[in-house]
């Protein structure tokens, strides 16, 4: 290799050409940028103290020039609701985009890398003798636009306006301030990056920014209208703007971007041509610099180049998508401020603080425990005032029914009745769950008729028999738990009369196969599964009748609460989706004719179960699938169950056809219960890859869901919720008298471990 190019001059190509001119010092290292070396359109520019001690290690000298130009914060300081409120310990350094940029480029001369300004790159065709040209020209990449077809970029325009202004007003915290207007909510992202100056991000709905006519108004007029809204937090010091050279507005939209692929030949993207984080998690630098670390490892290791960039993106994709995605969820909190202002303002930077999921209870009492001491005697006090405990272990009431925690062992299939008749391994499921210390047990889906099942393992309730079986269970969690217990009631539709779960799952069964519904002749498997019957209205009327006996049934055998599944794909769920419903009557087309047939078999169920029972519904909240429920559909539906007097939703996502491409992760359901229950005013269960008490912990203190569905994680250990309140030193927790000796030893353990070697 004899000759890199970077086309790009900010921290992302500089960065790159340093490193790889150190660890290439024989390849001359060039970098063209379109910019006049001192042009900036930024203020500053945020790392995380983990970050510097990464580039400490990728190059001590431009590490230590960085260093002595920061300023340092631990605080985050909230405004909201008239208060406010600080949290402690989160270790961040700010810096001049500008002086940042300098120390970069005499690191980059010191090196003997080629640095030209002020030069036009229209692509790749310049540089034909190059080895490899690294495409750091930013989030509207000329380079990548060339070759999109390989490169494959989504990108997506966001919700919000920013404008990025800076101030002589030392910000010593980093500070968030949040006004509301007449059209809508404006927040501020304010830091000191210098001992002179601090960057203040005043950013707003789209439908608020054009409400105020903002879109007309001038870089000074934009800065008139934000110092008198967020007069009181400038202490009489002005706004400046870098961004006079602009056509038009000032103000942006945050342009979210991902590649499919991030190397093309000898072409390799990096920092934001490649992906970009949203500036409320202070990552797009961080993340562009560190792409030129790991870059630089895998160019200098002696393997041919396309190998080497294969390795770069394998390295580098996994590690942006995870802080992608929490970037993604601090983006949509900010997006949605008017979701959480109803939230007290102490929950409410609780749940800005945690937005992200990458932040949790616990890792926010490690940098702050006073505030999150605070925090646990608030919320405790808001439930009748009670002693401070984890979050999970505050109590829940919905309706009549009364939960010691908010645990919930989710409803998983364990096809292993016979004739849908539950046996004596659903007696020692559900019963040993049940004093494994969780506040609800659910059943699994079970089947309103022989026709609805799943599989032929599936448990039923269509006749006295299964409900004197499931009465039998009901009995056992009740005397021997404080536990409830939630039937779950469902219909398989065209997933049904296929094999078990740990068989050829969605195929049908080598043979008894029984005929399938569905509200359109579709198969599941196109090719594959059954084609089911078109449900016609007699169709509809006998399904209705069966959900029916099936919660008259659920309530003689004693059941504490009752759920309706239509998530999934099963045959509720597939009337409300517009993949699997194509129905042209009454019953399709509109998410008002989609939900009519599951809003009358809610209706049927609501009228035979008790007001004083708590009825639930579990939704998916999206299908994961082009032209599938869109957030309007959703809303539509959950208000439209909450008028028939659905008390709770169950909020899961997907499985409705089997070209979902879900964003999997830790809580990645999360955020869609989160959002129904704090747009809609109604409980959420959250569900999907909980599986740490922190997990629970963050999502019930947050507001995120009221109650926290533990699937895997129960069929690994019955006893996960006893196991947890020891880790967490919480005594208070229920244990089967039998099992007491255990809780004193499991204590005891743990606190020896927690002191140390001895």
């Amino acid at each position: 290799m004899r000759r890199i190019v970077c086309v790009g001059g900010g921290p992302a190509g500089l960065y790159a050409a340093i490193l790889l001119r150190k660890a290439l010092p024989a390849v001359r290292v060039e970098v063209y940028e379109r910019n006049r070396p001192d042009d900036t359109f930024g203020w500053g520019v945020v790392f995380s103290d983990q970050t510097m001690a990464n580039f400490q290690l990728a190059d001590p000298e431009s590490h230590g020039a960085i260093l002595s130009s920061f300023h340092h914060w631990d605080d985050i300081a909230i405004y909201f609701g008239g208060q406010r409120l600080v949290s402690g310990g989160h270790g961040f350094c700010g810096i001049g985009r500008k002086r940042l940029l300098g120390l970069l480029q005499e690191r980059a001369r010191e090196l003997g890398v080629v640095q030209v300004f002020q030069q036009e790159v229209q692509d790749d065709t310049a540089f034909a003798d190059a080895d490899l040209i690294v495409a750091a020209d930013g989030v509207n990449s000329r380079i990548r636009t060339r070759y999109a077809a390989v490169f494959e970029p989504d990108i997506e325009v966001r919700k919000c306006r920013f404008i990025w202004l800076g101030t002589t007003r030392p910000f010593a915290e980093f500070t968030f301030a949040f006004e509301r207007t007449e059209h809508g909510w404006f927040q501020i992202h304010a830091y000191q990056f210098s001992a002179e100056l601090s960057t203040m991000i005043v950013e707003t709905r789209e439908e608020t920014w054009r409400a105020h006519g903002l879109d007309a108004f001038s870089t000074a007029q934009s800065i008139e209208f934000c110092e008198r809204l967020f007069g009181k937090y400038l202490d009489g010091h002005r706004l400046q703007s870098n961004a006079n050279h602009l056509r038009g507005s000032a103000w942006l939209n945050f342009n979210r971007v991902l590649c499919r692929r991030w190397h093309h030949g000898r072409i390799v993207l990096l920092g934001d041509a490649a992906h970009t984080a949203h500036f409320s998690i202070g990552s797009g630098t961080k993340l562009a610099m560190e792409d030129a670390i790991a870059l630089t490892r895998h160019v200098s290791a002696q393997v041919p180049l396309h190998q080497a960039l294969t390795a770069y993106h394998g390295e580098r994709h996994v590690e942006v998508l995870k802080l992608q995605s929490a970037a993604r969820n601090r983006m949509e909190w900010f997006e949605h401020v008017d979701r959480y202002a109803h939230l007290p303002p102490a929950q409410f930077a609780y749940s800005l603080l945690t937005g992200s999921q990458r932040i949790g209870h616990e890792n926010l009492r490690v940098r702050d425990p006073g505030f999150v001491a605070d925090y646990e005697r608030w919320l405790a006090g808001q439930d009748g005032g009670l002693a401070a405990r984890p979050p999970m272990f505050l109590p829940f009431r919905l309706k009549d029914m009364q939960l010691v925690n908010r645990v919930v062992v989710s409803p998983m299939a364990q096809y292993s009745a016979r004739d849908g008749m539950p046996g004596e391994w659903h007696l020692v499921h559900y019963g040993h769950r049940a004093l494994g210390g969780a506040g609800l047990v659910y059943t699994e889906m079970t089947c309103v008729s022989p026709e609805g099942r799943i599989s032929p393992g599936c448990t039923g309730l269509w006749n006295q028999e299964q409900r004197d079986a499931w009465a039998r269970i009901v009995a056992f969690v009740h005397e021997h738990s404080p536990a409830k217990i939630c039937l779950q009631l469902g219909h398989s539709g065209r997933k049904g009369s296929t094999q078990l779960g740990w068989e050829q799952a969605d195929h049908p069964l080598p043979s008894g196969n029984w005929p399938v519904l569905a509200p359109s002749a579709l198969p599941y498997l196109e090719g594959i599964s059954q084609r089911p019957l078109e449900m016609d209205r007699a169709a509809m009327l006998k399904v209705c009748a069966e959900f029916v006996r099936a919660a008259r049934l659920g309530l003689e055998a004693g059941f504490d609460m009752l759920e309706l599944h239509m998530a999934h794909g099963y045959l509720l769920a597939s009337f409300l989706s517009p993949l699997t419903n194509q129905r042209a009557d009454e019953y399709g087309g509109s998410v008002e004719n989609r939900l009519r047939f599951p809003q009358e078999v809610l209706r049927a169920v609501r009228a035979v179960w008790p007001g004083a029972k708590p009825l639930s519904v579990r939704l998916s909240a999206t299908d994961w699938a082009e032209g599938g429920l869109t957030e309007a559909d959703l809303l539509a539906i959950v208000r439209a169950f909450k008028a028939e007097g659905i008390d709770m939703v169950d909020v899961s996502t997907g499985q409705t056809v089997p070209w979902q491409k879900p964003l999997y992760g830790r809580m990645w359901q999360t955020p869609f219960a989160d959002q129904i229950r704090n747009e809609v005013g109604i409980a959420t269960m959250a569900v999907g890859n909980i599986y740490e008490p922190d997990h629970v912990n963050s999502i019930i203190a947050a507001g995120r869901a009221d109650l926290c569905a533990i699937a895997r994680p129960h069929l690994v250990s019955p006893a996960w919720t006893l196991e947890a309140a020891a880790r967490q030193g919480y005594a208070q927790q229920w244990w089967p008298s039998p099992y007491l000796s255990g809780k004193g030893q499991l204590e005891r353990n743990l606190q020896r471990a927690a002191q140390g070697p001895a």
